[in-house]
């Protein structure tokens, strides 16, 4: 199937777990599918490319696909504050930015990553990891850091 502007499928499809499909195999060879990661974008549609020099194709997604796979927290930043540096599943990490957080279906969590252009999907180990630091208020939810309350919506 074409899409709109005449760009073609790559024939890949990412499920919910961050696992890559190529015409339904597995795509088990990290270092490839790390390129791909890097290769990723997102077009105006919310659809997902795969851009690499002038060529272009769109890849299925089943939910998103980045998936953290780590929290840690780190209380050696600037004048002790705390940050909390998320592991992805490809291979790269970079801080949370704990206004992005946010709650899905089935009472997934996300939050939005690669300069806000992305969002990710916490893994098992990962949620009960954050959701350790997170507090109830009344019918809310919220996850305190550095005197903070960050509201999860």
């Amino acid at each position: 199937m074409m899409k709109e502007n005449s760009i073609p499928p790559c024939m890949i499809y990412i499920d919910k777990n961050g696992k890559w499909f190529h015409r339904g195999i597995e795509m088990i060879h990290k270092a490839i599918v790390n390129e791909f990661y890097r290769n990723l974008t997102i077009d105006s549609c919310g659809e997902y490319l795969i851009v690499r020099g002038s060529e272009k194709c769109f890849v299925e997604v089943e939910d998103t696909p980045f998936i953290i796979t780590r929290v840690e927290f780190d209380d050696t930043g600037e004048a002790g504050e705390q940050q909390l540096i998320l592991s992805l599943i490809d291979d790269t990490s970079e801080n949370l930015d704990p206004e992005t957080l946010s709650v899905g279906a089935d009472n997934v969590l996300y939050c939005r990553i690669k300069n806000n252009s992305f969002k990710a999907r916490f893994n098992r180990a990962s949620y009960y990891q954050i959701a350790s630091r997170i507090k109830e208020e009344g019918d809310k939810y919220y996850l305190p850091l550095n005197n903070s309350k960050y509201y999860i919506v």
